[in-house]
Order: structure tokens, then C-alpha cells, then sequence
């Protein structure tokens, strides 16, 4: 295997298929974490892919990716808009980053146009739903083997 990406989900990310689906389409997370771990099987990567509603926790695993981790897919949810501390921690493990969003949050509300992950991302792929997260692995593939 070329490395384990960690595909980290946050807050309210677990309701997707019952949320808004207008907004964030039809499928729930667990269809498409293995939509995921396929890719990564296909890919040559080791998906690890979880999702949490507590910021303390997304610190935590982004923290654990220094040592356990190639790289970093993160769909932060609300944290994109308010997380200093995902921010630093993010900065803090040196390793590529992709920030994620199902949406594109620079056709919503306005307060979910600024990002505290943008300025610490390797890359931004926003608004194109599920497939933005296979997308996000296979330039994650990439990064990586730039980086050997």
C-alpha cells in the first residue's frame, strides 16, 4: 500500500441521507465511506475513515495522523467556520491536507464562505457532493507520492 489516508468527518455529517438532501444529496456516510475504502483499495491507499460531532475528538485524530497517517481528507462540517484549533492542529502535523465539503459553500450563506482550513490546506474541493470525496483521494494519491 502507497499509505493510509485518514478521511476525518465532522459535526452532523452523520445525518447525511435525512439532512437536507437538496443540499447534501441522498446517500448516508457509511455508503459512502466504503464508496471510500473501495477507491483506496483501487488506489493503493488504506482508507480510514471516521466522522464525529466533538471538535476535541477531530483535534485528537488529526494529532494521531502525524504518526499514522500519508495524508489528510477532512470534511470539517460547521468546524470549516469557527475551529481555530483544528486550524492549529492541522498547521501543527505537516502532512497534505484536502478540505472537503459536499456543498459549495460559496453559494450559501454567507457566514460559510470563510474557512479557518483553508489557509492550512494543501487543497479545496467543495460542491460536488459524494464524488468530491473519491476525487479528494485519488489527488490525495498524488500528494503523497510527490512527498516520497
Amino acid at each position: 500500500m502507497t499509505g493510509t489516508v485518514f478521511v476525518l468527518n465532522g459535526p452532523n455529517l452523520n445525518m447525511l441521507g435525512q439532512r437536507e438532501p437538496g443540499i447534501y444529496g441522498g446517500k448516508g456516510l457509511a455508503e459512502i465511506g466504503e464508496e471510500c475504502r473501495k477507491a483506496g483499495v483501487e488506489s493503493d491507499l488504506t482508507v480510514d475513515f471516521r466522522q464525529t460531532n466533538h471538535e476535541g475528538v477531530l483535534v485528537d485524530w488529526i494529532q494521531e495522523a502525524a504518526d499514522g497517517a500519508e495524508g489528510i481528507v477532512i470534511n470539517p462540517g460547521a468546524y470549516t467556520h469557527t475551529s481555530v484549533a483544528i486550524h492549529d492542529a492541522l498547521r501543527a502535523v505537516g502532512k497534505p491536507v484536502i478540505e472537503l465539503h459536499l456543498s459549495n459553500i460559496f453559494a450559501r450563506e454567507a457566514f460559510r464562505h470563510h474557512s479557518y482550513v483553508s489557509p492550512v490546506a494543501t487543497g479545496v474541493i467543495c460542491g460536488l457532493g459524494p464524488a468530491g470525496y473519491i476525487l479528494a483521494l485519488s489527488a490525495m494519491k498524488q500528494l503523497i507520492a510527490a512527498r516520497s
